[in-house]
């Protein structure tokens, strides 16, 4: 949405209800998306998109957006801050199915302490690397954003903003960036 509200495409896309569950896996996703995740981006033509990778850089190209350099060092840096940011969230996901939606007496809290570190060491380089946060916005940063955005919904505890410094001064812009609040205002998630 983030990607969407960037490229002018936002008006253009249909939201439909969805409850994406590792366990009670929700069919009418699964009908488009085999792996029952989201998002999940059905396009006009009925090409089914999925991964929130795949699916900025299909709505960053249709919108003729500049969200991604074609080649070079910027190109490369974007990538790897768009992983970075996925892996983030991976992590927090993984964590907090552990602890939400796997039966208690089942939980390890090993694992759960395994993805807090990888979140750790990911906010602790990028507070090493402001230097990354004064790019021209792109799809890395945008990942970035939506990482640390769902460590506040879900993760106030960690204190990112605290404990990180320079990274919560470096990345206030792209937090305050109004394609971010229009889809922050938009979202509800359960989990």
């Amino acid at each position: 949405m983030v990607t969407a509200h960037e490229v002018g495409l936002v008006d253009q896309l249909e939201l439909l209800p969805a409850s994406a569950h590792p366990v009670t896996r929700d069919q009418n996703i699964v009908a488009s998306n085999p792996l029952g995740k989201v998002p999940t981006l059905v396009n006009d033509q009925g090409l089914a998109l999925y991964d929130s990778r795949v699916i900025c850089e299909y709505l960053n190209e249709l919108g003729h957006g500049h969200l991604l350099a074609k080649e070079g060092p910027l190109r490369w840096e974007a990538l790897t801050l768009q992983s970075l940011g996925d892996g983030i969230l991976d992590a927090a996901l993984l964590a907090r199915y552990e602890n939400h939606v796997r039966p208690e007496a089942l939980r390890w809290a090993d694992w759960v302490k395994g993805k807090l570190d990888a979140i750790h060491t990911s906010l602790a380089q990028l507070n090493q690397h402001p230097e990354w946060f004064d790019r021209d916005f792109n799809l890395g940063l945008l990942t970035i954003g939506c990482a640390l955005w769902y460590l506040d919904l879900r993760y106030p505890e960690l204190n990112w903003r605290q404990n990180y410094p320079v990274l919560s001064k470096a990345a206030t812009p792209i937090l305050n960036r109004e394609s971010m609040q229009q889809t922050w205002a938009l979202k509800s998630l359960p989990t």
